[in-house]
C-alpha cells in the first residue's frame, strides 16, 4: 500500500466509498451525470479503480451500453482485467452498494480524501523547496501559492447548469431595479456619456482591452475614469500598476482631481492656492476606495493572487491592469512571446468571470499603425488579446486643436476613441478632449455625469 514517504503513512482514501461510486454508476448509468460533475480517474486512490472508472468514461464517451458485463469486457480487451482483481471483483463493486440513490455523497467522500492526499503532496513539495537554499523565497512562496490556488481551483463542482426560469427571474429583477431608477446602465459607468451609451457601463465578467501607441494616453484614459468611478461614484476600484510606481500614479490623479498642471506638481512651482486646491483633492482622494498595487514586473499568478484578496476583503467592482505587457507569465523558459501573452490573456478573461468584475487591460499596439487609425490586428504580441477580448477600446491622436477653455485657459486635444469590437453591444467612434496640462480626458461637450 502506497505510503507518503514524509510521514511513513498511508494517505486520506475511503476504499468502501470509491467501490460505492464505481459500483452505483454500473448499477445506474444516469448516476454517472452526477458523478463528473466531482471526479476525474486521478481522484480514486486505488489505481484499480482509476482503470476502472477510465473504461467507464469511455464506454459512454462512445455511447456504448454501461454495466457490469461491458465493463468487463473492455478491461479484459485492454489486458487490465486481472489487474482490475478480476470479473469477480468487478461483480463485487455492484453488491457494495444497494442502489445509486446516494452517488453524491460518496462521489463528494472521495473527492474530499482526494484534495487532503494533493494538500499533502503540495506541502511535501513545498518543504523540500524550502530546504533546499539554492532556493529564493519569493519564488518559494509564489509556487506555495500556485499550488494550493490549483487544488482550490480544482475542488469546485465541474458542471452544472440553470434552468430558464432561474436566468428569467434574476434577468426580471435587474429589468426592474433599472425601471425604477429611472433608467441606468448595468455596468460601471466610465464617466463618458458617449461611451457609457455604447456599452452601457463596463460589464461584470468582461474583459476589456484598451489599447494605443506609447505616450498617446492609455494611462491618463484609465485613470480618468478610475477618478470617475472611485472618487466620484464611491466605486471600489484596484488597479495594478506595472509601469510607474504609486507615488507617480497619484500624482497624476491629483493634477486630474485637483485641476492643477501636472508638470507645476512634479517641480512644486505651485502657488498658494494650487496647493489649497491639492490639500482639497488630497482629502478626496484619501476616501476614495481605490486600492493600488504598484509591485514591478508582477507575475500573472500573484496578481491573480492579488485580486482575488481585493475582491475578497474589499469588494471591488473593477480591475485595471497597466500594462498587460509587462505582466510576467509562470513559466517563461523556452516559450514563445506570443504564446506567453495568451497564457495572460486567457488568465484575464478567466478572472474577469471568475471575480465576476470587469477586468480592463492596457495594451499597445503595433508600430505599422502610427499614424493612422488602428485596428484589430494591431494589438502587440498576440491575436489571442483581440479573440479574448470583449470590448477593444483604440485611442488615436488625430490632430491638435488650439481649444481655449475661456475658463481655465487650457489647451484640449482632440482625440478619437474607438470602439473596435464589443461582443455584445455596437462598435462605432466618438471624440474626446485630451487636456494636455491636467493629463486628463473630457467630454467635449462637457456632459460628463
Amino acid at each position: 500500500m502506497e505510503r507518503m514517504a514524509s510521514t511513513g503513512r498511508v494517505p486520506p482514501h475511503n476504499a468502501d466509498a470509491e467501490k460505492a461510486v464505481l459500483g452505483a454508476v454500473m448499477l445506474d448509468p444516469e448516476a454517472l451525470e452526477t458523478v463528473i460533475d466531482y471526479l476525474r480517474p486521478e481522484d480514486f486512490y486505488r489505481k484499480s479503480h482509476q482503470k476502472i472508472f477510465t473504461t467507464i468514461l469511455n464506454l459512454d464517451a462512445q455511447h456504448d451500453p454501461l454495466d457490469i458485463i461491458t465493463v468487463t469486457d473492455r478491461l479484459k480487451k485492454d489486458n487490465v482485467l486481472e489487474m482490475c482483481g478480476g470479473a469477480s471483483y468487478i461483480s463485487d463493486l455492484t453488491s457494495s452498494v444497494p442502489s445509486s440513490a446516494n452517488v453524491k455523497y460518496y462521489a463528494q467522500m472521495v473527492q474530499s480524501t482526494s484534495v487532503k492526499r494533493k494538500l499533502i503532496r503540495a506541502s511535501t513539495e513545498i518543504i523540500d523547496l524550502a530546504y533546499n537554499e539554492q532556493e529564493d523565497h519569493k519564488e518559494i512562496l509564489a509556487e506555495a501559492q500556485k499550488q494550493i490556488f490549483t487544488i482550490l481551483e480544482g475542488d469546485q463542482i465541474r458542471g452544472g447548469y440553470r434552468t430558464s426560469d432561474d436566468v428569467v427571474n434574476e434577468t426580471i429583477n435587474i429589468i426592474e431595479k433599472l425601471y425604477k431608477a429611472g433608467g441606468d446602465y448595468t455596468g460601471v459607468p466610465s464617466g463618458f456619456p458617449e461611451l457609457d451609451k455604447m456599452t452601457s457601463g463596463f460589464q461584470p465578467s468582461d474583459f476589456v482591452v484598451i489599447g494605443a501607441r506609447p505616450s498617446v494616453g492609455k494611462t491618463a484614459f484609465a485613470l480618468t475614469i478610475v477618478q470617475h468611478m472611485a472618487v466620484k461614484k464611491k466605486v471600489p476600484v484596484g488597479f495594478f500598476t506595472l509601469e510607474m510606481s504609486g507615488r507617480l500614479l497619484m500624482q497624476r490623479l491629483m493634477a486630474n482631481e485637483a485641476r492643477i498642471d501636472l508638470q507645476k506638481i512634479r517641480s512644486g512651482m505651485l502657488k498658494h492656492s494650487d496647493l489649497a486646491k491639492l490639500m482639497e483633492a488630497a482629502a478626496r482622494l484619501y476616501e476614495a476606495p481605490l486600492f493600488i498595487e504598484d509591485t514591478p514586473n508582477a507575475k500573472l499568478l500573484d496578481l491573480r493572487a492579488q485580486a482575488r484578496r481585493m475582491k475578497k476583503n474589499e469588494n471591488i467592482q473593477a480591475l485595471f491592469v497597466d500594462y498587460i505587457g509587462l505582466v510576467e507569465p509562470e513559466n517563461r523558459g523556452n516559450v514563445p512571446r506570443h504564446e506567453q501573452v495568451s497564457e495572460i490573456s486567457r488568465s484575464m478573461k478567466a478572472l474577469a468571470r471568475e471575480l465576476d468584475i470587469p477586468v480592463i487591460c492596457l495594451s499597445q499596439v503595433g508600430r505599422q499603425s502610427e499614424g493612422k487609425e488602428p485596428t484589430l490586428a494591431d494589438i502587440r504580441e498576440s491575436g489571442s488579446i483581440e479573440q479574448d477580448a470583449d470590448v477593444v477600446l483604440f485611442i488615436h491622436k488625430e490632430r491638435e486643436t488650439e481649444n481655449r477653455d475661456q475658463a481655465a485657459e487650457q489647451m484640449i486635444m482632440e482625440t478619437d476613441i474607438i470602439v473596435a469590437k464589443q461582443r455584445n453591444g455596437p462598435v462605432g467612434h466618438f471624440k474626446l478632449g485630451f487636456n494636455k496640462r491636467f493629463v486628463k480626458f473630457e467630454s467635449l461637450s462637457r456632459d460628463r455625469g
